[in-house]
Protein backbone atom coordinates (compact mmCIF):
# COMPACT_ATOMS: atom_id res chain seq x y z
CA UNK A 1 0.00 0.00 0.00
CA UNK A 2 2.67 2.27 0.40
CA UNK A 3 4.05 2.32 -2.81
CA UNK A 4 0.50 2.25 -4.62
CA UNK A 5 0.13 5.83 -4.42
CA UNK A 6 2.75 6.78 -6.45
CA UNK A 7 0.81 4.48 -9.48
CA UNK A 8 -1.50 7.26 -8.85
CA UNK A 9 -1.33 10.45 -11.01
CA UNK A 10 -0.93 13.75 -8.37
CA UNK A 11 -4.43 15.32 -7.67
CA UNK A 12 -2.90 18.51 -8.44
CA UNK A 13 -2.08 17.46 -11.79
CA UNK A 14 -3.66 19.90 -14.16
CA UNK A 15 -5.67 16.65 -15.82
CA UNK A 16 -7.38 16.58 -12.94
CA UNK A 17 -9.73 19.22 -12.24
CA UNK A 18 -13.07 17.12 -11.44
CA UNK A 19 -15.71 18.16 -8.54
CA UNK A 20 -14.71 14.80 -6.69
CA UNK A 21 -11.85 12.41 -6.90
CA UNK A 22 -12.18 8.71 -5.58
CA UNK A 23 -9.17 6.78 -4.77
CA UNK A 24 -9.21 3.03 -4.23
CA UNK A 25 -5.43 1.91 -2.58
CA UNK A 26 -4.39 -1.47 -1.49
CA UNK A 27 -1.31 -4.77 -2.30
CA UNK A 28 -3.00 -4.82 -5.71
CA UNK A 29 -4.32 -2.11 -6.74
CA UNK A 30 -4.26 1.91 -7.17
CA UNK A 31 -6.88 3.41 -9.41
CA UNK A 32 -8.52 7.29 -9.47
CA UNK A 33 -11.55 7.64 -11.17
CA UNK A 34 -12.85 11.39 -12.02
CA UNK A 35 -16.25 12.40 -10.09
CA UNK A 36 -18.52 14.99 -11.75
CA UNK A 37 -19.74 16.50 -8.69
CA UNK A 38 -18.85 17.24 -5.22
CA UNK A 39 -19.00 14.11 -2.91
CA UNK A 40 -18.51 13.90 0.92
CA UNK A 41 -15.35 13.58 2.25
CA UNK A 42 -14.47 10.15 4.00
CA UNK A 43 -11.77 7.95 4.18
CA UNK A 44 -12.57 4.31 4.49
CA UNK A 45 -10.20 1.53 6.02
CA UNK A 46 -11.17 -2.42 6.14
CA UNK A 47 -11.21 -5.63 3.95
CA UNK A 48 -13.65 -4.24 0.73
CA UNK A 49 -13.32 -1.02 -0.96
CA UNK A 50 -16.26 1.69 -0.23
CA UNK A 51 -18.44 1.49 -3.82
CA UNK A 52 -21.16 3.23 -2.46
CA UNK A 53 -20.16 6.53 -4.00
CA UNK A 54 -18.95 5.25 -7.74
CA UNK A 55 -21.94 3.25 -8.17
CA UNK A 56 -24.01 6.14 -7.00
CA UNK A 57 -22.50 8.19 -9.65
CA UNK A 58 -23.36 5.44 -12.48
CA UNK A 59 -27.06 5.96 -11.28
CA UNK A 60 -27.55 9.64 -10.67
CA UNK A 61 -25.57 10.61 -13.59
CA UNK A 62 -25.70 7.35 -16.38
CA UNK A 63 -23.41 7.10 -19.12
CA UNK A 64 -24.78 7.50 -22.22
CA UNK A 65 -23.12 7.82 -25.96
CA UNK A 66 -23.78 10.94 -28.59
CA UNK A 67 -23.91 10.05 -31.90
CA UNK A 68 -23.24 13.80 -34.03
CA UNK A 69 -24.44 12.53 -37.40
CA UNK A 70 -23.12 14.24 -40.61
CA UNK A 71 -21.08 13.25 -43.75
CA UNK A 72 -18.51 15.05 -42.69
CA UNK A 73 -18.17 13.38 -40.63
CA UNK A 74 -20.27 11.37 -38.00
CA UNK A 75 -18.23 11.07 -34.54
CA UNK A 76 -19.21 9.05 -31.10
CA UNK A 77 -18.27 10.78 -27.82
CA UNK A 78 -18.28 8.75 -24.34
CA UNK A 79 -20.39 10.82 -21.99
CA UNK A 80 -21.23 11.64 -18.21
CA UNK A 81 -23.17 14.68 -17.71
CA UNK A 82 -22.10 17.01 -19.70
CA UNK A 83 -18.83 15.82 -20.04
CA UNK A 84 -18.32 14.36 -23.64
CA UNK A 85 -15.10 12.79 -24.62
CA UNK A 86 -14.69 11.90 -28.24
CA UNK A 87 -13.57 8.62 -29.61
CA UNK A 88 -11.02 8.08 -32.07
CA UNK A 89 -8.15 5.64 -30.92
CA UNK A 90 -8.48 2.12 -32.10
CA UNK A 91 -11.93 3.39 -33.77
CA UNK A 92 -13.74 3.44 -36.92
CA UNK A 93 -14.91 6.61 -35.52
CA UNK A 94 -15.10 9.33 -37.00
CA UNK A 95 -16.92 8.32 -40.32
CA UNK A 96 -16.96 10.33 -43.44
CA UNK A 97 -18.75 9.44 -46.19
CA UNK A 98 -16.62 8.60 -48.81
CA UNK A 99 -19.23 7.31 -51.45
CA UNK A 100 -21.38 9.29 -54.18
CA UNK A 101 -22.72 12.84 -52.65
CA UNK A 102 -20.40 12.44 -49.94
CA UNK A 103 -16.56 13.25 -51.14
CA UNK A 104 -17.46 11.48 -54.49
CA UNK A 105 -19.10 13.06 -57.01
CA UNK A 106 -22.98 12.25 -57.93
CA UNK A 107 -23.11 9.99 -61.40
CA UNK A 108 -24.84 12.06 -64.06
CA UNK A 109 -26.46 11.43 -67.57
CA UNK A 110 -29.80 10.65 -69.08
CA UNK A 111 -32.00 8.76 -66.71
CA UNK A 112 -30.11 9.10 -63.96
CA UNK A 113 -32.25 10.26 -60.67
CA UNK A 114 -29.50 12.27 -58.73
CA UNK A 115 -31.66 12.66 -55.63
CA UNK A 116 -32.27 8.89 -55.65
CA UNK A 117 -29.02 8.03 -55.61
CA UNK A 118 -27.62 10.86 -52.80
CA UNK A 119 -30.30 9.02 -50.55
CA UNK A 120 -29.45 5.47 -51.36
CA UNK A 121 -25.86 6.67 -50.52
CA UNK A 122 -26.66 8.06 -47.24
CA UNK A 123 -28.59 5.80 -46.45
CA UNK A 124 -25.67 3.14 -47.18
CA UNK A 125 -23.33 5.48 -45.32
CA UNK A 126 -25.54 5.12 -42.16
CA UNK A 127 -25.72 1.81 -42.18
CA UNK A 128 -22.41 1.56 -41.52
CA UNK A 129 -22.55 4.13 -39.00
CA UNK A 130 -24.92 2.11 -37.50
CA UNK A 131 -23.04 -1.02 -37.18
CA UNK A 132 -19.87 0.58 -35.88
CA UNK A 133 -21.79 1.67 -33.08
CA UNK A 134 -23.32 -1.63 -32.20
CA UNK A 135 -19.99 -3.13 -31.89
CA UNK A 136 -19.62 0.03 -28.65
CA UNK A 137 -23.29 -0.87 -27.82
CA UNK A 138 -22.32 -4.86 -27.42
CA UNK A 139 -19.70 -4.05 -25.02
CA UNK A 140 -21.39 -1.09 -23.29
CA UNK A 141 -25.30 -0.91 -24.09
CA UNK A 142 -25.74 2.39 -22.83
CA UNK A 143 -28.45 4.80 -23.61
CA UNK A 144 -27.65 7.08 -27.27
CA UNK A 145 -28.65 10.85 -27.88
CA UNK A 146 -28.79 11.63 -31.25
CA UNK A 147 -27.11 15.08 -32.82
CA UNK A 148 -27.64 16.11 -36.19
CA UNK A 149 -29.98 17.72 -38.78
CA UNK A 150 -33.33 16.50 -39.19
CA UNK A 151 -32.18 14.62 -42.69
CA UNK A 152 -29.30 12.96 -41.70
CA UNK A 153 -31.36 12.09 -38.34
CA UNK A 154 -33.87 10.39 -40.65
CA UNK A 155 -31.98 8.32 -42.86
CA UNK A 156 -30.19 7.04 -39.71
CA UNK A 157 -33.01 6.03 -38.13
CA UNK A 158 -35.28 4.08 -41.25
CA UNK A 159 -31.89 1.97 -40.98
CA UNK A 160 -30.35 1.66 -37.24
CA UNK A 161 -31.11 -1.65 -35.56
CA UNK A 162 -30.33 0.23 -32.45
CA UNK A 163 -33.91 2.34 -32.42
CA UNK A 164 -34.65 1.57 -28.64
CA UNK A 165 -31.35 2.73 -27.43
CA UNK A 166 -31.83 6.32 -28.37
CA UNK A 167 -33.28 8.17 -25.24
CA UNK A 168 -33.38 11.53 -27.06
CA UNK A 169 -32.46 13.83 -30.17
CA UNK A 170 -30.75 17.30 -30.70
CA UNK A 171 -31.90 18.81 -33.86
CA UNK A 172 -29.16 20.66 -35.71
CA UNK A 173 -25.90 21.33 -37.71
CA UNK A 174 -22.64 20.19 -35.19
CA UNK A 175 -20.15 19.24 -37.95
CA UNK A 176 -18.41 21.56 -36.07
CA UNK A 177 -19.15 21.66 -32.01
CA UNK A 178 -16.43 20.83 -29.83
CA UNK A 179 -17.07 18.63 -27.53
CA UNK A 180 -17.80 20.99 -24.64
CA UNK A 181 -20.29 22.69 -26.53
CA UNK A 182 -22.47 19.98 -27.69
CA UNK A 183 -22.48 18.76 -23.43
CA UNK A 184 -23.84 22.03 -22.67
CA UNK A 185 -26.33 21.46 -24.98
CA UNK A 186 -27.27 17.44 -24.65
CA UNK A 187 -27.30 17.35 -20.92
CA UNK A 188 -30.30 19.18 -19.94
CA UNK A 189 -32.20 16.87 -22.49
CA UNK A 190 -30.73 14.07 -21.18
CA UNK A 191 -31.12 15.05 -17.49
CA UNK A 192 -35.03 15.52 -18.73
CA UNK A 193 -35.35 11.98 -19.78
CA UNK A 194 -33.68 10.38 -16.98
CA UNK A 195 -36.03 12.04 -14.24
CA UNK A 196 -38.95 10.69 -16.63
CA UNK A 197 -37.18 7.26 -15.88
CA UNK A 198 -36.52 7.55 -12.55
CA UNK A 199 -40.34 8.80 -11.93
CA UNK A 200 -41.25 4.87 -13.48
CA UNK A 201 -39.46 2.92 -11.01
CA UNK A 202 -42.29 3.36 -8.93
CA UNK A 203 -44.91 2.29 -11.06
CA UNK A 204 -42.93 -0.72 -11.38
CA UNK A 205 -41.66 -1.27 -7.75
CA UNK A 206 -46.06 -0.74 -7.02
CA UNK A 207 -46.35 -3.83 -9.74
CA UNK A 208 -44.12 -6.04 -8.11
CA UNK A 209 -45.72 -5.46 -4.85
CA UNK A 210 -48.59 -6.48 -6.43
CA UNK A 211 -47.47 -9.56 -8.28
CA UNK A 212 -45.82 -10.39 -4.87
CA UNK A 213 -42.48 -10.08 -6.52
CA UNK A 214 -41.22 -7.52 -4.28
CA UNK A 215 -38.76 -7.72 -0.96
CA UNK A 216 -38.73 -4.68 1.93
CA UNK A 217 -37.12 -3.90 4.93
CA UNK A 218 -32.98 -4.72 5.00
CA UNK A 219 -32.89 -8.13 6.45
CA UNK A 220 -35.58 -9.51 3.50
CA UNK A 221 -33.41 -7.72 0.90
CA UNK A 222 -30.12 -8.82 2.43
CA UNK A 223 -31.65 -12.49 1.74
CA UNK A 224 -33.10 -12.39 -1.07
CA UNK A 225 -30.36 -10.52 -3.04
CA UNK A 226 -27.76 -13.09 -2.00
CA UNK A 227 -30.01 -16.12 -3.31
CA UNK A 228 -29.48 -13.96 -6.93
CA UNK A 229 -33.29 -13.16 -7.33
CA UNK A 230 -32.52 -8.93 -7.28
CA UNK A 231 -33.56 -7.71 -10.48
CA UNK A 232 -33.56 -4.19 -9.40
CA UNK A 233 -32.70 -2.47 -6.44
CA UNK A 234 -34.12 1.24 -4.81
CA UNK A 235 -32.73 2.56 -2.76
CA UNK A 236 -32.94 6.01 -0.60
CA UNK A 237 -29.95 8.23 -1.49
CA UNK A 238 -29.08 8.85 2.29
CA UNK A 239 -29.92 5.50 3.79
CA UNK A 240 -26.99 3.62 5.69
CA UNK A 241 -27.06 1.10 8.14
CA UNK A 242 -24.40 -1.32 10.16
CA UNK A 243 -24.66 -4.39 10.72
CA UNK A 244 -23.54 -7.88 11.51
CA UNK A 245 -23.55 -11.42 9.58
CA UNK A 246 -23.95 -14.44 11.48
CA UNK A 247 -22.91 -18.01 10.60
CA UNK A 248 -25.42 -19.01 8.84
CA UNK A 249 -25.22 -15.18 6.52
CA UNK A 250 -28.31 -13.99 8.03
CA UNK A 251 -28.17 -10.13 8.22
CA UNK A 252 -29.07 -8.77 12.05
CA UNK A 253 -28.97 -4.62 12.44
CA UNK A 254 -26.14 -2.75 14.35
CA UNK A 255 -22.58 -3.35 13.49
CA UNK A 256 -20.89 -4.84 16.12
CA UNK A 257 -19.71 -8.73 16.07
CA UNK A 258 -20.73 -10.48 19.31
CA UNK A 259 -20.05 -14.02 18.20
CA UNK A 260 -17.90 -16.75 16.93
CA UNK A 261 -18.13 -16.48 12.76
CA UNK A 262 -19.90 -13.04 13.03
CA UNK A 263 -18.55 -10.06 10.75
CA UNK A 264 -19.66 -6.49 11.14
CA UNK A 265 -20.17 -4.41 8.28
CA UNK A 266 -20.15 -0.53 8.41
CA UNK A 267 -22.43 -0.63 6.02
CA UNK A 268 -24.75 -3.50 4.80
CA UNK A 269 -26.36 -1.20 2.33
CA UNK A 270 -23.82 -1.08 0.57
CA UNK A 271 -22.88 -4.48 0.72
CA UNK A 272 -26.50 -5.41 -0.65
CA UNK A 273 -25.46 -2.81 -4.09
CA UNK A 274 -22.24 -4.79 -4.25
CA UNK A 275 -24.57 -7.95 -4.53
CA UNK A 276 -27.04 -6.87 -6.78
CA UNK A 277 -24.66 -5.58 -9.08
CA UNK A 278 -22.22 -8.21 -9.39
CA UNK A 279 -25.90 -10.56 -9.91
CA UNK A 280 -26.41 -8.20 -12.83
CA UNK A 281 -29.55 -6.52 -11.26
CA UNK A 282 -29.93 -2.41 -11.42
CA UNK A 283 -29.45 0.05 -8.72
CA UNK A 284 -31.90 2.96 -8.60
CA UNK A 285 -31.36 5.69 -5.85
CA UNK A 286 -34.58 7.93 -4.80
CA UNK A 287 -35.28 10.68 -2.45
CA UNK A 288 -35.12 10.41 1.05
CA UNK A 289 -38.67 9.32 2.05
CA UNK A 290 -40.34 8.30 -0.66
CA UNK A 291 -39.59 4.10 0.07
CA UNK A 292 -40.58 4.54 4.16
CA UNK A 293 -43.30 1.71 3.55
CA UNK A 294 -40.57 -0.33 2.26
CA UNK A 295 -38.28 0.61 5.05
CA UNK A 296 -36.15 2.64 2.74
CA UNK A 297 -34.94 -0.11 0.84
CA UNK A 298 -36.69 -2.07 -1.38
CA UNK A 299 -35.81 -5.06 -4.18
CA UNK A 300 -38.11 -5.81 -6.99
CA UNK A 301 -37.37 -9.74 -7.47
CA UNK A 302 -36.90 -11.95 -10.85
CA UNK A 303 -38.93 -14.68 -9.26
Amino acid sequence: MLRAPGQIPEVTDPRFHPDGLALFVSGDVARVYRVPFTLPERVIVGENFFTRDLIYVLNRSPRYWVLALSEQPTRLFEAVRDDLEEITVNSPFPLTHTGPGGKTRLPGGVGVNRSRVRDDQARLFFRIVDKALGMYLAADPLPVVLVGVDRWQAFFREVTYHEDQIITTLTGSHDQSSAHELGRLVWPLVRASLAARRLAIFGELEAAVGAQRCASTLGEVWRCAREGRGATLVVEEGYHEPATVDERGFLRLGGQAAGAGETALDDAVDEVIEVVVARKGRVVFVDDGTLAVHSRIALILRY
